[in-house]
C-alpha cells in the first residue's frame, strides 16, 4: 500500500496517528514482536475491514522473556515484516527500540491477578506482567479504537481484556480466529525453530485438541478424563516436555469439576528448544462433531 508510514519513536507514531484523526479515521492498532506470519497478516486484515488507519507495532519486548527463554534468539526480520506489513495494507509501523520504550529509570509494571496464576503463568514467571505493561504502553502510545490480537494466545487476549476493563482504557479489544497451517499446526513465530522431525511430531497439539473436542462433544463431563485423552495424544509424540495440558473455565481460567458449558481446552507442549501453546473451546451443547 503506497505511503505506509515508518515511526521509530513515540512522538513520531503520536504525530501520525493524531494526523490520521483530524481526518476523521479511526484507528486499529495490531501490537506484535514481528517475525510476522499468516495469523498476524490477518489481524491486519481484520483492521483494514473495520475501516481503521491500521497501526502495526513491532516490538520485541525483553520484559516478558524469562532469564532462560528465548528473547537473544527470538527471530527478527525488519526488512521482511516491513514488506509483509505494506502488502497486507498497514498505514503505519512502529518499530521503537528498547531504549525509546524502556528509558532510564523505567520502574512501573503492570500486573493482573487470577488470570496470570494458571496455565502458563507458572510456567512463565513474569511473562505476564511483560505483556500487561507493554500493551497497557502500546496502547497509550496509539490510543487506538480498538486493538487485535489472536486467540492462539487465548490467556494473552484474557489477561488484556481484564486489564483494558480494570484500568478503563478506552479501547476495544478484538479477538480474531487461529490461523493454522494447512495440517492443523496453529502459526507461531517460534514454528521457525523447529527441525523437520519437530515439525511433524508438533501435529500433536492440533490432534489432542481434536480429540478433546471429540470427547466432550461425544458426552464427556469429567475435565480430568478429557485432560488424560489429550496427554495421551501428546505423549505419543515424543515431546521433550508437557508444560500443562488442561481444561478450565474459559472466562476465569480456573480449573473446574464437571464440564457444564464451554470449557478451554489448552496445552503447552515442549518439542526440542521450542515451547508451543493452543487450544479450543468447546461447548458441549452447541459444537458439532
Amino acid at each position: 500500500m503506497a505511503g505506509m508510514e515508518i515511526a521509530r519513536t513515540i512522538a513520531a507514531t503520536r504525530a501520525a496517528v493524531a494526523t490520521a484523526r483530524r481526518a476523521g479515521r479511526t484507528i486499529g492498532c495490531v501490537p506484535t514482536m514481528g517475525a510476522l506470519h499468516a495469523g498476524h497478516l490477518s489481524l491486519v486484515e481484520a483492521a483494514r475491514r473495520d475501516g481503521t488507519f491500521v497501526v502495526v507495532t513491532i516490538f520485541v519486548n525483553p520484559t516478558q522473556f524469562g532469564p532462560h527463554e528465548d528473547y537473544a534468539r527470538y527471530p527478527r526480520d525488519e526488512a521482511g515484516d516491513l514488506r509483509q506489513c505494506e502488502r497486507a495494507g498497514a498505514n503505519l509501523v512502529f518499530l521503537p527500540s528498547v531504549e525509546e520504550m524502556y528509558p532510564p529509570g523505567t520502574v512501573t509494571t503492570v500486573h493482573v491477578a487470577r488470570l496470570t496464576a494458571t496455565l502458563c503463568g507458572p510456567c512463565r514467571p513474569g511473562h505476564f506482567d511483560g505483556v500487561a505493561t507493554v500493551v497497557t504502553k502500546l496502547l497509550n502510545i496509539v490510543q487506538p479504537d480498538r486493538a487485535y490480537f489472536g486467540r492462539k494466545d487465548y490467556q494473552q487476549l484474557a489477561v488484556i481484556r481484564q486489564m483494558v476493563r480494570d484500568l478503563n482504557t478506552p479501547v476495544e479489544i478484538i479477538g480474531c480466529p487461529t490461523v493454522r497451517e494447512p495440517d492443523g499446526l496453529a502459526m507461531s513465530s517460534r514454528n521457525a525453530y523447529l527441525t523437520p522431525d519437530e515439525r511433524q511430531r508438533a501435529l500433536a497439539l492440533s490432534r489432542a485438541l481434536i480429540a478433546a473436542r471429540e470427547a466432550i462433544v461425544g458426552g464427556e463431563r469429567d475435565p480430568a478424563a478429557v485432560e488424560a485423552t489429550m496427554r495421551a495424544v501428546v505423549e505419543a509424540a515424543r515431546p521433550t516436555g508437557i508444560d500443562y495440558v488442561s481444561v478450565v473455565d474459559p472466562v476465569t481460567l480456573q480449573p473446574i469439576e464437571r464440564i457444564a458449558g464451554p470449557v478451554l481446552a489448552a496445552l503447552a507442549v515442549w518439542f526440542g528448544r521450542t515451547r508451543l501453546i493452543d487450544n479450543v473451546v468447546v461447548d458441549p451443547i452447541g459444537d458439532g462433531p
